[in-house]
């Protein structure tokens, strides 16, 4: 039962992929649509993260080059750690571990809250020490907590950096150089990058990598995404008065916070310099019993909200999970938004989205303005009738010809729509959650957010949008499509609102005023690509896009613009691709801030990178055998 289901999930990707196959044969030629249509249907086998991990970052030259390398700052890094009963095994490796470190100008300190059970620790740090002065340790008369203990640990130190180090975890041997690197090209004052989970005591026994997004303030909040390692500012860190207590197990998710918002220039290094010990017993749960500290990081979400002037509540996602949901307050009574919804023919669609809209809404305060656009049949103009009797239900003409969403909508906002909020809506969407205007409000309300997008299923229960990513099929693509709804996906990131590149136009929420201000929707693209031009209109003006999971909607995919398989039509979405192609080849080149390009730009599941793979492993193919991390 199981394997057929997994062969129909295939043959849905199949058909899907058909159109894109298209473009991709345009573009790249037979070849490449075959290969990539086989690793997006799952019929190539996916790298593993062991596999990954076995290619190293930097041969054994370049390693020394990075030792002989001089700098055009001079910059000591200071590495803190709680020691508290760790392992005599595995306090010697992370030690080791920042020892051999190809940037020499570094300190470690240590403070140690081990009982008189674990004395080996001090003896251990103390023979270290002996060896190297940058080694610096402090045992603790008593147990502090662990914020009170890092702090005594900044004490201790004198560098213009501080960087975290987990007691068990193990460092790259040159994550200092690669931070150093950032500092000096980017005057970076806050630094992280990516990381690796290994199954103890193996480091090559790689369970999962963390490749990360660059800097997304909604992701941290739901979600300490930024983890390890990280390096701040020392002047930074002590301003936002560094670490603090009554938090304990969310006291780094609680610092994070703090320092972001104040920091001037995050940098995120999109490489593994980092890799996190997971003991056995959590080898399959890796969160493992983590009620105290997910409700840690519940009061630490709630009240730095708070401080940011949000109402909002704010809960685990699953049980005992240190990912969040978070519900901002809205406005009382509700404000009007006008939901818009260019129509062609498609009765049934119409009459489904509208049905499904009235009968499941719990935001009582909208209106529906339908657009027709140039519709013969008959059915469609009596239904047309029956809806326009009800208050807060209107059908308006689109005076135009032809398909032009842009122009549309445009057409609808300045003319008819009297909301304080504007409801972009193909046709053929399906409501399923109650509160979904809610959940896209609660974004799209911040004065830092010109529009939100919702998750968007197809029929059979499959995801058809989460979020749009760049870099899919050589321009943009949907993030997790024709994964199972229900799932977590990589790095839980189907769980949480978050920050993204653009979200599609079947369904975004905008405040009416932003619209206005952006100059509404480009109307140089009537069919393709003018929703992702407007969220990047509105990046480029400084604003965030999000995407949220709990705004739950069908879609039955582009039924509103009518008949598209034509010669001429398909020369007009070529020409408009290539439109587009041309105004954001900056962006475009630049990557996606909100994906990491250590993952695939072909499986849309967050797959790794083959090609990048591949080439790691031509350039290191005479580098030897793995190197010590």
């Amino acid at each position: 039962m199981k394997s057929e289901k997994r062969w129909r999930q295939k043959l849905n990707r199949i058909n899907h992929l058909v159109r894109d196959g298209k473009f991709w044969f345009k573009e790249k030629g037979a070849l490449e649509t075959i290969r990539r249509a086989s690793e997006v249907v799952g019929f190539t086998k996916n790298i593993t993260y062991s596999q990954w991990e076995r290619i190293p970052l930097y041969n054994k030259r370049q390693l020394e080059i990075q030792r002989a390398n001089s700098y055009n700052k001079n910059i000591k890094f200071s590495l803190i750690t709680q020691l508290n009963n760790t392992e005599g095994p595995f306090l010697r490796e992370m030690i080791d571990s920042v020892l051999s470190q190809t940037y020499s100008n570094w300190e470690l300190c240590m403070t140690d809250v081990s009982d008189s059970k674990h004395e080996y620790v001090e003896r251990i740090c103390l023979e270290y020490a002996r060896k190297d002065e940058r080694v610096r340790y402090k045992k603790l008369e008593q147990n502090p907590g662990i914020a009170a203990a890092l702090n005594a640990c900044i004490d201790m130190a004198d560098g213009e950096y501080i960087s975290i180090v987990e007691h068990t975890d193990i460092l790259h041997t040159a994550v200092l150089h690669d931070m150093m690197k950032e500092i000096c090209d980017k005057d970076a004052d806050f630094v992280y990058t990516d990381e690796a989970y290994f199954l103890s005591p193996n480091s090559s026994d790689i369970t999962f990598i963390h490749f990360k997004p660059d800097y997304a303030p909604d992701n941290l909040i739901a979600n300490n995404y930024i983890g390890h390692f990280i390096s701040v500012k020392r002047s930074l860190m002590e301003k936002c008065g560094c670490f603090r207590g009554g938090v304990e197990g969310a006291q780094e998710h609680e610092l994070l916070l703090r320092v972001t918002d104040a920091a001037e220039c995050i940098t995120h290094i999109p490489e593994v310099l980092y890799y996190c010990r997971v003991m056995e017993e959590l080898a399959n749960n890796p969160a493992g019993d983590n009620s105290h500290p997910a409700d840690a990081g519940k009061k630490v979400v709630e009240y730095y909200l708070r401080q940011k002037g949000f109402s909002a509540q704010v809960c685990s996602t699953r049980k005992g999970l240190n990912v969040f949901r978070v519900s901002y307050d809205i406005p009382y009574p509700h404000p009007l938004v006008s939901i818009i919804i260019p129509n062609y023919e498609h009765l049934d669609d119409l009459k489904k989205c509208i049905e499904s809209i009235k009968e499941k809404t719990s935001y009582e305060n909208y209106e529906i303005i339908v657009v027709e656009n140039n519709s013969k049949d008959l059915a469609i103009f009596e239904y047309y009738d029956a809806i326009s009797k009800e208050d807060n239900i209107r059908v308006i003409n689109w005076p135009g010809t032809g398909f032009n969403w842009s122009a549309i909508n445009n057409y609808a906002v300045k003319d008819f729509a009297e909301g304080e909020y504007i409801l972009l809506m193909n046709n053929d969407m399906e409501v399923i959650s109650s509160d979904w205007i809610q959940e896209m409000m609660m974004y799209s309300q911040r004065q830092d957010v010109g529009l939100t997008g919702a998750m968007l299923y197809y029929p059979d229960n499959t995801i058809q949008h989460a979020g749009v990513i760049t870099g899919f099929g050589d321009l943009v693509g949907h993030a997790f499509s024709y994964c199972r709804r229900g799932e977590s996906g990589y790095a839980n990131r189907l769980l949480y609102a978050q920050d993204m590149s653009a979200v599609t136009g079947a369904c975004m929420l905008m405040r009416r005023t932003v619209f206005e201000k952006i100059g509404g929707i480009n109307e140089d693209f009537p069919v393709e690509y003018n929703d992702i031009d407007l969220c990047f209109r509105l990046r480029d003006a400084g604003y965030l896009i999000v995407w949220t999971p709990y705004a739950e909607l069908y879609h039955y995919e582009s039924k509103s613009r009518g008949d598209q398989n034509n010669a001429e039509k398909r020369k007009k979405t070529q020409a408009e691709i290539q439109k587009f192609r041309s105004k954001w080849e900056s962006m475009l080149k630049g990557g996606d801030p909100y994906y990491n390009p250590n993952l695939s730009n072909r499986i849309r599941t967050f797959g790794l990178n083959r090609e990048k793979y591949k080439r790691r492993k031509r350039e290191n193919r005479k580098s030897g055998s793995r190197l010590d991390i």
